[in-house]
Formats: C-alpha cells, sequence, structure tokens
C-alpha cells in the first residue's frame, strides 16, 4: 500500500517530486527485527537526484545503543563475524578490494603524505584491520565502548568510543573514512562536515555509501534499503553530499562488491 508520501522537499537537491517504490509491513527477509512496534515504511525516491528514502514514523533513535548491538551482535557473535569475514577468500572480500582501491587511488593521487587512518563508525573493525595490515596506522572509532574494545582486542588497532559529533579526538589523519555509515545518521551533512576538523591539509576522506539508484532495478527488499538506513544514495547525491559538508568530489564511482552489495564511492578533499 502507497500511502501518504514525503511532505518536505529533498535534502539533496531540493526537488518535491517524490516517485513511490514499495512499502513493507514486516522486516523483508535478511533484516535484523529490532522490535520496532508498528513496522510500516515506504520506499521513495526523488525524480529529481535519484535519492531514495525510508519514510515512515518509527523512532530509530536508539537503535544505535545497546539494541543494536545485542540483536547484531550480541554474546560471542561480534568476534565470531569477524574471523569469518578475515578468513574470506581475496577475491570474496568487500574489504580487501576496498582497501586495494585506496590505496590505489592515494600512491596515484600522491596524498596524503601521512598514512594515518581514522575510521569512524568502525563496527566489526575489519576493515581498519586490514588497512593496517597494509602499512596504515589505523583508529576506530565507535560509539559503543564495546565496539571500542573488539578493535583493540580483537583487531589489534587503536580505538575511540564516542559520537563523533562530540568526541575530542588527539591530532589529525591523513585519511577519514565513512564506510557505509553515513546512511545510519538524520545529519549525514554535519556528520561528514566535521571531519574537516580531524583532517590533515593533503588529507583524504573515503566515503562508501549503498547504490540504492542501482539497487531498486534489482529489489526494494535487498539490504540496501533496511529499515536502519535512513537513505540510499545516488550518483548525484552523493557528490551533492559532499558539496554541501565543504568537500570537493575528486571521484566518484560505482561498484557492485564481491558480497553483492550495490555501492557508491567517492574520495573527496578540502573544497
Amino acid at each position: 500500500m502507497q500511502g501518504e508520501g514525503p511532505q518536505k522537499p529533498c535534502a539533496f537537491c531540493g526537488a518535491i517530486d517524490w516517485k513511490f517504490r514499495a512499502s513493507f509491513d514486516a522486516p523483508p527477509p535478511g533484516e535484523t527485527d529490532f522490535g520496532l512496534p508498528d513496522y510500516h515504511r515506504s520506499l521513495w525516491q526523488c525524480g529529481s537526484c535519484l535519492h531514495v528514502i525510508n519514510h515512515h514514523t518509527m523512532d530509530l533513535s536508539e537503535l544505535y545503543t545497546s539494541a543494536y548491538w545485542d540483536r547484531t551482535y550480541g554474546g560471542d557473535r561480534m568476534a565470531a563475524t569477524y574471523d569469518r569475514i578475515m578468513a574470506l577468500p581475496h577475491g570474496q572480500s568487500d574489504n580487501r578490494a576496498r582497501v586495494e582501491r585506496i590505496c590505489s587511488w592515494c600512491r596515484d593521487a600522491g596524498s596524503p603524505r601521512r598514512h594515518t587512518l581514522l575510521d569512524v563508525g568502525s563496527g566489526l573493525a575489519v576493515f581498519p584491520a586490514v588497512m593496517q595490515m597494509a602499512g596504515w596506522q589505523a583508529t576506530a572509532l565507535d560509539p559503543d565502548e564495546r565496539g571500542a574494545t573488539h578493535a583493540q582486542e580483537k583487531a589489534g588497532v587503536a580505538a575511540i568510543a564516542g559520537d563523533f559529533m562530540t568526541v575530542q579526538a588527539e591530532g589529525s589523519f591523513g585519511l577519514i573514512s565513512f564506510n557505509k555509515v553515513l546512511e545510519h545518521v538524520t545529519d549525514p551533512f554535519g556528520l561528514l562536515a566535521r571531519a574537516s576538523r580531524f583532517l590533515d591539509a593533503d588529507g583524504v576522506v573515503y566515503v562508501e555509501l549503498p547504490d540504492g539508484e542501482a539497487a531498486l532495478k534489482d529489489s526494494a527488499g535487498r539490504e540496501e534499503f533496511f529499515v536502519e538506513h535512513y537513505d540510499a544514495y545516488s550518483m548525484a547525491s552523493i557528490v551533492i553530499l559532499a558539496q554541501k559538508a565543504g568537500f570537493r568530489c575528486d571521484l566518484a564511482e560505482r561498484v557492485r562488491e564481491p558480497s553483492g552489495k550495490y555501492t557508491l564511492r567517492a574520495f573527496l578533499s578540502a573544497a
């Protein structure tokens, strides 16, 4: 059932031409059941920039506290999942492909000079661990204390526990990464803009986001559109995001990851 669509302009391009794409009255297969009451959401796509939003009235404000951790990584699942992903063969690993692409870009661009990484919203910390194996000095930042402890004890990287919007990280970094993070927040512009405070003068910001534009051609029930994602991006909206946050988008590209995820990735520098 379509229901009433968004009553506000697209936060990216300002258009009000919303197109209904799908609706859900229960979590689709594969989506984590967070126990949200009165589950109902619909997907709408901006007719101008093709950005996709999850439209609903469910309260997700507490999703990334204990509920998210307990339902996603409760018990020993985080360590077991980390081990399983780290053991993936080279051609099946999203993270190893990601690290290779970043290292290639930085090598070709000649920046940053310092191979120091701050990974915002590190989760399992597989990515910073593999970056460290590639010669980077990695720091994982996660809002949950247990995530930071896992990054230190299991992944073997330095870690900070806290909200990136308020945390006082020491020093600056050559690379700041937002790997599938900005779709989980209500203000991606503000979160991305804050990265400039911790970035070296020749630093690079790396952003990965779900590619809603491509994924819709496959299925609206895919993980790119799960309830924990406020939105999914298009090639246009990832560039607009960078510009509104005060960065220059040096490259944006579309990729189908080894896991099958439809992904947009971008390399940004200070505008």
